[in-house]
């Protein structure tokens, strides 16, 4: 696990590695994960698992490589958790930094180094570049208005105000950025904005900062984005996120915060401020690295020798594409810039998304608290890795990957020609390797060989490219390739009618056994570590080396294991997952992880009363009076879970006619709406659609209007409903959901299959919107749709302009 065991603040570095001339030397980052809570699944393919892959691959190659991560410390959600938990910012990130290291442990990262930002190497290169981009005069000095609570007496950072988002309405949205709409704000952009802590309303303040002057910066990063985009072969989705970016013009970006949990910035007049997260959170990479070697300069400060590859989601790109290489370019020094950025967009959970703060979806610790084991975790994680869309785990899928990929297909080759070669001389080979004369001159062999030599080829391309999740395919392709060698030779025959070719078939299948094994170590080593042990062979002589010959010798796997080889005692690799039991971890993971810990604690509570009943040997009689009792708390829970289910069928979806739409007298990008919607008057609406829709396209048509929302003061104007849109995944078009000409103002827009009543009134702290809103999209023909069932009217189906595969909210 690299120096993952020693990975405390003050640790001084351990190794003196340096890259080497003529090798090619690879420096792997993954997105420091944030200290304030448990990873979920979605965090952990999307960072440090992708980039253990990769690690893993590139040292099975030969590169020298150095794979850095650590937990990101520093910043307001580390105060605000702290705070929650009535504990220092330091006590956090002692606690969440271990738990991240235990998790990661658990699911085989192989971290060089596993660190922290809140190490005095941190502060030290931290400040030193900031020093170099003063001198070089990149930095500019400006006032900002902030919030400022007179209550706590202190500015508000971005996450310590909350109010609603006037993009969305989504009125429990954070001062840096919008949980449900995704868009990034600014504190003084909220609509009714309160003091996270004493829930008072903040007033503005001026207060000066720093600010990093990225117009003026744009020609040298545009030059490097331009080259390194091309020659890193940078994934879509990092190149359109960047674009963005460019697109809507750099602007100064503010480096400084007045906050006390941080790095110092080392100016006299800005001395009680802290650097903003995201400029100092990358520059960990260089950090940890200075923990690990005394020669990180030899890496971070050498482009013509190593290769830096970074992994992220695709909310962390611009801060790696424009933010953090500008800030390198301004010192002027020679700095190792990102060659190639490998991004994920998001892992859905089920019915909704994975969500950190509320708790929702399955985390690390849960993974490791079922009796699923690892390998399967990582298989299926990376089978579902989210390079292009977005993904979705459920545990059907996982259940039926499992059982079907990884048992039928991959364990059931291994272990049919493991056990052949273990039985006794008579029924087999007394688990000893045969020799495999004349094996070329074996034509389904011959075959064989050719095409695994093929796909090998293939799976060492597309893993040079990061193309992670189709290697993985590409190598359990070679194990259905075996199973279909295997059938055709009909080996159990073979060995009583043709012992010589049956030698062959059963040798060429051993060596694609070991070739196997060798290809999955990146994505299961644990999986490749017990192969080689039933193949007793050491996990040190896994190779995919050109010098070495391993990717040659593929094409001649009856070459691969020496004849006269003993191989170890063959067992089962996987084990069936059950539906029950699939079920049965759906439940337990259902709900927000505080649902969880209800749930746990009134079963504590149930068990420790049925005990206490069981302890005070009740007559029959008193039995029989308890049951009434008893059938009515069944009831009680019964009606809990109905209430607690979340459907479309909640949502109160009517087919709106807007009557007046003119702009906001206090908002320039709000509109304000007066929409029929069947009622004897009409629902004013504000929408935050100005910038997408012309305001005489808002006049006189029909639309979809979400109308049992809590009502929200926007600006002044209280908004009774909201109109539904979809968007782009770039959130660049927006376009109305439109019902059919025919459909009636005011009918209730309708799911085929989805029945029941809406609430009066959606409560805000049951999240019913938050929860179906990620399942409602367009499809192929630019219906809108919720999980594949379209909007239905008495007139038809509802859809959109020319908005596909959309998003609708």
């Amino acid at each position: 696990m690299g120096d993952l065991e020693n990975s405390g603040k003050n640790n001084p570095p351990q190794n003196v590695k340096l890259p080497i001339p003529g090798k090619r030397n690879i420096l792997i980052t993954s997105a420091l994960p944030y200290v304030n809570n448990v990873p979920h699944l979605g965090n952990i393919i999307g960072c440090v698992l992708s980039a253990d892959v990769f690690a893993r691959y590139c040292r099975l190659r030969g590169y020298n490589v150095i794979y850095i991560c650590g937990t990101d410390e520093y910043g307001t959600a580390t105060e605000n958790k702290a705070l929650e938990e009535g504990v220092t910012p330091q006590e956090i990130c002692d606690k969440y930094h271990a738990i991240h290291k235990s998790i990661y442990e658990w699911f085989d990262i192989s971290f060089d180094k596993f660190g922290r930002t809140s190490s005095p190497e941190q502060t030290k290169v931290c400040q030193a570049i900031f020093k170099k981009l003063l001198e070089n005069n990149w930095l500019s000095e400006n006032t900002m208005q902030q919030l400022f609570c007179d209550t706590c007496q202190r500015f508000l950072a971005d996450r310590f105000v909350e109010g609603s988002c006037p993009h969305c309405n989504y009125d429990s949205a954070r001062g840096d950025q919008c949980e449900n709409c995704g868009k990034l704000l600014n504190p003084t952009e909220l609509l009714d904005p309160k003091c996270k802590v004493c829930k008072s309303a903040p007033h503005i303040r001026d207060t000066d900062h720093l600010f990093l002057e990225l117009p003026l910066l744009k020609d040298k990063l545009e030059a490097y984005i331009n080259e390194m985009s091309v020659a890193g072969g940078w994934s879509q989705n990092a190149i359109q996120a960047t674009n963005a970016w460019l697109r809507e013009g750099l602007k100064p970006r503010c480096i400084t915060r007045d906050l006390k949990w941080g790095v110092p910035v080392p100016h006299e007049k800005y001395k009680d401020k802290v650097f903003y997260v995201w400029f100092d959170a990358p520059i960990g990479y260089v950090s940890i690295t200075a923990c690990y070697t005394t020669e990180w300069e030899k890496w971070w400060k050498n482009p013509e020798e190593v290769e830096l590859f970074q992994f992220m989601g695709k909310d962390n790109v611009p801060f790696h594409t424009v933010m953090f290489p500008s800030t390198l370019l301004g010192t002027g020094e020679n700095w190792t810039l990102m060659k190639t950025i490998s991004v994920t967009e998001y892992l859905n959970y089920e019915s909704g998304k994975f969500s950190k703060s509320k708790g929702i979806g399955v985390f690390g610790n849960d993974a490791k608290d079922t009796n699923i084991p690892i390998e399967v975790w990582r298989y299926y994680l990376l089978t579902n890795r989210p390079e292009v869309s977005d993904a979705l785990f459920t545990w059907d899928d996982l259940r039926a990957k499992l059982n079907n990929e990884l048992l039928k297909n991959l364990g059931n080759f291994i272990n049919r020609v493991l056990n052949f070669i273990a039985k006794a001389p008579g029924l087999g080979y007394g688990s000893i390797l045969p020799d495999a004369q004349d094996a070329e001159s074996h034509p389904s062999t011959k075959a064989l060989g050719d095409k695994v030599g093929e796909l090998v080829e293939q799976y060492v391309e597309a893993m040079e490219k990061v193309k992670l999740k189709q290697g993985l395919k590409i190598a359990m392709a070679i194990s259905t390739e075996g199973n279909g060698y295997l059938q055709e030779n009909e080996f159990w025959r073979l060995y009583k009618d043709d012992q010589p070719t049956c030698s062959i078939v059963m040798r060429t299948s051993a060596g694609l056994v070991y070739l196997i094994a060798s290809l999955l170590e990146p994505f299961m080593p644990s999986f490749s570590i017990e192969v080689l042990k039933q193949l007793n062979l050491p996990l040190e002589q896994i190779s995919l080396c050109d010098e070495k010959g391993d990717i040659e010798r593929a094409k001649r796997p009856w070459e691969i294991l020496s004849a006269g080889h003993r191989i170890g005692t063959p067992k089962p690799l996987f084990k069936e997952l059950k539906e029950d039991e699939a079920e049965l971890y759906r439940g337990k993971f259902s709900g927000s992880q505080a649902d969880r810990a209800d749930r746990k604690l009134k079963e504590e509570a149930e068990a420790k009363i049925s005990e206490q009943l069981n302890k005070a040997k009740l007559s029959d009689g008193n039995a029989k009076k308890g049951k009434p009792k008893k059938s009515a708390q069944g009831a009680s829970k019964t009606a809990s879970l109905a209430e607690a289910e979340i459907s479309v069928s909640r949502l109160d979806i009517r087919v709106g006619l807007i009557k007046k739409a003119e702009k906001h007298s206090s908002a320039d990008s709000l509109y304000v709406e007066e929409i029929d919607v069947g009622e004897p008057q009409p629902r004013k609406v504000v929408s935050g659609l100005v910038k997408y829709i012309p305001l005489e396209k808002m006049q006189n048509r029909k639309v979809c209007v979400l109308c049992n929302l809590k009502p929200a003061n926007m600006r002044g104007v209280k908004s009774e409903a909201m109109v539904l849109c979809a968007s782009n995944s770039e959130d660049t078009k927006v376009e109305l959901v439109e019902p059919p000409e025919g459909a009636v103002i005011g009918e209730r827009v309708k799911f085929p299959g989805c029945e029941g009543s809406p609430d009066d009134q959606l409560n805000p702290k049951k999240k019913v919107w938050e929860t179906v809103q990620p399942d409602l999209r367009t499809d192929e023909e630019l219906v809108a749709c919720y999980k594949g069932i379209p909007f239905t009217t008495s007139a038809g189906v509802c859809k959109v302009s020319s908005l596909n595969e959309a998003k609708i909210r």
